[in-house]
C-alpha cells in the first residue's frame, strides 16, 4: 500500500477538504481517459490500491494506469479500551486529500471501451462520486473526424 518514506511530522492535523474545489490536478495530462471526482473526501490508501487493482485487472496488459493521487496525512487512533485524555493516538492509517474535481486516475494505452469501462469499476472502490472525462486533445480529435 502506499505510505510516505517519512514526514517532517508524524501526526497531523485535520485537513477540512469541504466547500474547495481544486485547482491543481483537475485535467487529464498524461492519460486518454481519467476518473474524475466530484465532490470532496478523504481516500484511504487502501481504497486507492483497491482501484489500482481493479483497473488494472479489467485493462489486462494492455494500456497503463496513472495514479495521480497519494496518502499523504495520517490519521491517528486511540487503541481499543483506553480511557479518554493522554494525548493525541499513534498514526494508524494514511489518507489522501481529494477535492472537488480532482483527477485521481489515468489511463492509455488500450480500446477506449475498455478503458471506460475499467475506470468505472475503479471508480466503485472510491467513497467519491466521480465521472469519466477524456482529455481534450482527444475530444478535438473526435470531432473533426
Amino acid at each position: 500500500m502506499l505510505q510516505p518514506k517519512r514526514t517532517k511530522h508524524r501526526k497531523m492535523f485535520r485537513i477540512r477538504h469541504d466547500k474547495v474545489k481544486a485547482h491543481r490536478n483537475n485535467t487529464v495530462s498524461f492519460g486518454e481517459f481519467g476518473l474524475k471526482s466530484t465532490n470532496s473526501a478523504w481516500i484511504s490508501a487502501r481504497q486507492i490500491e483497491a482501484a489500482r487493482i481493479a483497473i488494472t485487472r479489467h485493462m489486462g496488459r494492455e494500456g497503463k494506469v496513472i495514479i495521480k493521487i497519494f496518502p499523504h496525512m495520517s490519521k491517528t487512533s486511540k487503541p481499543i479500551g483506553v480511557r479518554m485524555g493522554s494525548g493525541k493516538g499513534s498514526p494508524d492509517q494514511w489518507f489522501a486529500v481529494v477535492k472537488e474535481g480532482t483527477v485521481m486516475f489515468e489511463v492509455f494505452g488500450n480500446d477506449q471501451t475498455v478503458m471506460k469501462e475499467a475506470l468505472r469499476l475503479g471508480g466503485h472502490k472510491l467513497p467519491v462520486t466521480w465521472k469519466v472525462v477524456a482529455k481534450e486533445a482527444v475530444a478535438q480529435v473526435k470531432e473533426e473526424m
